[in-house]
């Protein structure tokens, strides 16, 4: 048990899935700007066909081009979200195990009640996922300490507890893994749509202070950039902080039926143990 945790965090905090953040957001920034230049400034989306004119009426995808060289890190930090909130599903739901968890800490706690520690192994195996197996890790040192003789019984179940402990320690590293990335990016993107939006009223402003008549395309194109950074910036932004708080929540709820779990094996012990 003790020569297996260097190995699983080992896994957790090295290999493709350290690096995976600083493969992929560049990956996507090609992809942002492939659409922003391709699609969304395909000269079918305005006038003459000329992407540096005005988009033709009602074309939404002409207007995003015209949001300017701002568009592709938003539209990168958008599939970034994404990407990430796929990513943080499947991790969550493999870390869930195969079967509900309050069920399963349910059936922990009547395992231990009937002193029935193979059955709870068995349950552990069948449930896997981060939760059975930081109460597998508990279990084993529950056996562990019902074979020495040589410690106090407050001892024990304080080995117990510190076993429990280093096991949750190893899994939640990997639970918590790439939210600081949506943390990041719930900020960032707020920003970028400002910063995009202050270009856009910039070129709004020099448009108006032109001798003579003012140049209204540039003024629209402007106003048309302004407009669009902030709106892909703070949509952006919203979807990162649901999200961001979605997976916090879930996280918690496992952490919470660890600790449950990990409870009923120390007093199971401090009331049945030797």
């Amino acid at each position: 048990m003790t020569a297996a945790k260097p190995t699983q965090a080992k896994q957790q905090g090295g290999g493709l899935s350290a690096i995976f953040p600083f493969i992929i957001i560049p990956v996507l920034y090609v992809v942002a700007y492939f659409i922003w230049s391709k699609v969304f400034g395909s000269p079918s989306n305005f006038a003459d066909g000329d992407n540096t004119k005005d988009p033709l009426p009602g074309n939404y995808l002409g207007t995003i081009y015209k949001g300017g060289f701002i568009v592709p890190i938003l539209l990168t930090l958008f599939f970034t979200v994404i990407v990430f909130v796929i990513e943080r599903f499947i991790t969550l739901s493999q870390a869930r195990g195969a079967g509900n968890i309050d069920s399963f800490v349910r059936s922990i706690k009547g395992y231990l009640d009937r002193n029935d520690h193979s059955g709870a192994l068995a349950a552990c195996d069948k449930q896997k996922g981060a939760v059975a197996n930081v109460v597998r890790a508990g279990l084993m040192k529950y056996d562990e300490m019902t074979k020495v003789t040589d410690m106090e019984k407050d001892e024990k179940v304080i080995a117990i507890q510190k076993e429990v402990e280093e096991a949750t320690s190893l899994e939640l590293p990997m639970l918590e893994k790439n939210l600081n990335i949506l943390a990041t990016i719930a900020s960032i993107a707020t920003l970028m749509g400002l910063f995009g939006t202050v270009l856009g009223m910039i070129r709004a402003f020099s448009a108006l202070a032109t001798a003579g008549a003012p140049d209204s395309t540039a003024l629209a194109t402007g106003i048309s950039e302004a407009l669009i950074n902030t709106a892909l910036g703070i949509g952006t932004s919203a979807l990162a902080i649901i999200f961001y708080n979605f997976f916090t929540s879930r996280i918690d709820g496992m952490t919470y039926r660890i600790d449950e779990a990990g409870y009923s094996l120390t007093q199971t012990f401090a009331a049945k143990g030797h």
